[in-house]
């Protein structure tokens, strides 16, 4: 969660969330200087514990000025608003229940494609870069990329095949899951595709577009 003007211990008690706070986190991303055309950055709300639901939640940005709502999609993300005027309102951002369920965060993905196709050198690239940015941020110390996980939601069908660049194609194996591997949300229908299973060059084929494109970081 992130802390505002506020002390910690008394926004678990509240249902907010400072703006300010979270502007703070999202414009790493924005003033990030290094390759990130793979990536995309969204404000993220998370639950903290299995079986808390996001179903029914809402985000809103509020003001003196400005009242907005913020469509969370089915993993809890929002397109951030960078707002001047926010800022200096000293904005909330709030939620319909109680913020300490849940966690927030600058949260940053791979970008998915509306045409399901997907290069395996870009692939791997995007997850290069993902693993730079984190690292940048002084998170995941160590860690080398060994592939991507897309994610689905239970009732999408959807299935992602590996086309090398002769030779047959082979459908990459689903299960059930969490979308990210750090949540604790699953449920989801996910499939991993790891570099070193496949050739270097060919193209992974998804038939429908999946919620998120999670690097795989070990």
């Amino acid at each position: 969660m992130l802390c505002g003007p506020r002390t910690a211990a008394a926004q678990e008690e509240q249902d907010w969330i400072a703006y300010r706070d979270a502007y703070r986190q999202m414009i790493w991303f924005e003033k990030y200087g290094k390759p990130k055309q793979f990536l995309q950055s969204h404000f993220r709300i998370r639950p903290r514990e299995k079986g808390t639901s996001l179903d029914g939640l809402r985000l809103n940005l509020n003001s003196k000025t400005i009242q907005l709502s913020l469509p969370l999609d089915a993993l809890g993300r929002a397109v951030f608003p960078f707002s001047k005027a926010a800022y200096d309102d000293n904005a909330e951002l709030t939620l319909n229940r109680n913020a300490s369920q849940f966690r927030t965060a600058a949260w940053v993905s791979i970008v998915t494609r509306a045409d399901g196709v997907y290069a395996a050198a870009d692939l791997r690239t995007a997850c290069e870069q993902l693993l730079a940015y984190q690292q940048y941020a002084g998170a995941a110390p160590g860690k080398v990329c060994v592939g991507v996980q897309f994610s689905f939601l239970r009732s999408d069908p959807a299935e992602v095949v590996f086309q090398p660049a002769g030779g047959a194609s082979t459908l990459l194996a689903v299960r059930e899951g969490a979308a990210f591997p750090a949540d604790v949300q699953s449920g989801f229908r996910i499939v991993a595709y790891r570099f070193a299973s496949f050739p270097e060059n060919g193209r992974i084929v998804s038939s429908s577009v999946p919620l998120a494109i999670a690097a795989l970081l070990e």
